[in-house]
């Protein structure tokens, strides 16, 4: 099934298949999740069978949502699609743009709006990975990751790159 999700073209949003908006590179709308623990964050790394970034670690989710669909239902969608979470308590971060080369000749420009769920530390959260879009998933201390990327960049994907060097102290602590 072609996926189509939202691109901007002539200032107008417009539905495009997901992967020509990478082959070409459209600025399209996207969502992206980061689920935390006091100061540890739930980090995913992604199926081999993925068309762009495959094996590489991302935040909790990230995700276009689909033609019309509003972003919050896209993020719990995709929360239990890919780790069988159940809906959570999601709070709306902001907004960012960035633009990132992935590889295969794809690359994603996107408008992400940011949500955090920012769960009880007696939470026992019950996570069932999808294997065709999750290899594996880790709590990690927000420092650590960033130490991580620090000495092992090719491991992470691009966004999460950005978003964790750029932009973790709006996304864990302030409004974008």
């Amino acid at each position: 099934m072609t996926e189509v999700i939202a691109a901007w073209q002539n200032n107008s949003l417009v539905p495009i298949e997901k992967l020509q908006v990478h082959k070409l590179g459209l600025k399209h709308p996207a969502v992206s999740v980061f689920v935390k623990q006091k100061d540890n964050i739930l980090i995913q790394q992604r199926a081999s069978i993925k068309y762009h970034s495959p094996e590489l670690w991302a935040n909790t989710v990230c995700t276009h949502p689909h033609w019309g669909e509003n972003p919050e239902i896209c993020a719990n969608r995709r929360l239990s699609e890919e780790l069988g979470i159940g809906k959570l308590d999601l709070q709306f971060r902001g907004e960012l743009e960035y633009r990132a080369e992935v590889g295969n000749g794809l690359i994603e420009h996107e408008v992400v709006r940011i949500f955090v769920s920012d769960l009880s530390p007696d939470l026992d959260l019950y996570i069932s990975p999808n294997s065709e879009e999750v290899k594996s998933v880790k709590w990690t201390s927000i420092s650590e990751v960033k130490e991580e990327m620090k000495r092992y960049p090719q491991k992470f994907t691009e966004w999460f790159k950005i978003y964790m060097n750029q932009h973790s102290e709006n996304i864990f602590h302030k409004v974008l």
